[in-house]
C-alpha cells in the first residue's frame, strides 16, 4: 500500500514510520477479515464459510494463537505461515446416524468451514512452529524470527 502525502509540493510517497506501519498493519488486517465473506461470494452462504475468532498474545520470543474452531478434527485443521502472514483453515463436517432398523424419510448434514489470516507485526520462523487441538481450540505456538532487529551501523 502506498500513502500519497497531499501539500503544496509535488506528490511524494509516504514511508511510514513504526508507530503509523502498526496502524497501517491493523487496518489492512480490519478490512481484509471484514471484506472476506465478499471475496467468497457464493461460497460464504453455500458452503456455510466462517471466520474464527482469535487470541493473540506477544511473548518475548514468540506469538502464541488461539483460535476457536468448534467440532473439528485435527486432521481437518490446516495452518499456512508465509513470513508474517499467518492462515488457519478448518472445516467440520456433520451427518446423521442411521440406526439399525430405522427408514430414514428424510436426513440432513451440515458443512462448516472456517478461514482467518492475519498479520503478525514481525516475521515468524516456521521451522521452529508448532501447533496442539484441544477441544476445537488450535493453539499455535509462532517462534519469532531471529535477526529481526534493527541494526546500526557505524559510520567511517
Amino acid at each position: 500500500m502506498n500513502l500519497i502525502r497531499r501539500s503544496n509540493a509535488p506528490l511524494t510517497p509516504f514511508r511510514p514510520g513504526s508507530m503509523e506501519d502498526q496502524f497501517g498493519r491493523m487496518v489492512e488486517s480490519m478490512f481484509q477479515d471484514f471484506f472476506a465473506p465478499l471475496a467468497q461470494g457464493a461460497a460464504w452462504a453455500g458452503e456455510g464459510l466462517g471466520m474464527p475468532r482469535l487470541d493473540v498474545i506477544e511473548h518475548d520470543g514468540a506469538f502464541e494463537v488461539r483460535a476457536d474452531l468448534p467440532g473439528v478434527r485435527k486432521e481437518d485443521v490446516k495452518v499456512a505461515i508465509d513470513g508474517q502472514r499467518v492462515t488457519i483453515e478448518g472445516e467440520c463436517q456433520q451427518a446423521n446416524e442411521q440406526r439399525q432398523g430405522e427408514q430414514v424419510v428424510y436426513a440432513e448434514r451440515s458443512t462448516r468451514r472456517y478461514q482467518r489470516s492475519f498479520t503478525l507485526p514481525s516475521e515468524v520462523d516456521d521451522a521452529g512452529a508448532e501447533a496442539k487441538l484441544e477441544n476445537g481450540v488450535p493453539m499455535l505456538t509462532l517462534p519469532k524470527k531471529a535477526g529481526g532487529a534493527a541494526r546500526r551501523l557505524t559510520v567511517q
